[in-house]
């Protein structure tokens, strides 16, 4: 019992380190051919917008939109990528062997 408490703690700790380092990885999320870039922590903050000047046209609202959209879409799945293979290296050895689990 008291194992499985200093395991839960080291568990604790580790997702807290591992919280941390994903706060300082950045991944980009592209559309439009590089028109637009986002850039996110491994977290999924949003740290930059990067907007070409050909898509600021009041005409091309709604392509602006759906690129937008597509790019943020883009960098979100590359950081829970991250954040997974993070995750499951951290997790093997501190928890006990739960299938599906990592």
């Amino acid at each position: 019992m008291f194992d499985m408490l200093g395991k839960l703690g080291e568990v604790k700790k580790a997702m807290d380190e591992i919280k941390a380092r994903l706060d300082t990885v950045m991944v980009d999320g592209e559309a439009g051919e590089g028109s637009i870039r986002v850039t996110m922590t491994g977290n999924r903050m949003v740290k930059s917008i990067v907007i070409a000047d050909k898509l600021m046209a009041p005409d091309r609202k709604e392509e602006l939109q759906e690129l937008l959209e597509l790019a943020v879409n883009r960098a979100s799945d590359k950081a829970q990528n991250v954040s997974e293979a993070e995750m499951k290296a951290a997790g093997q050895g501190l928890l006990p062997n739960i299938p599906g689990l990592f």
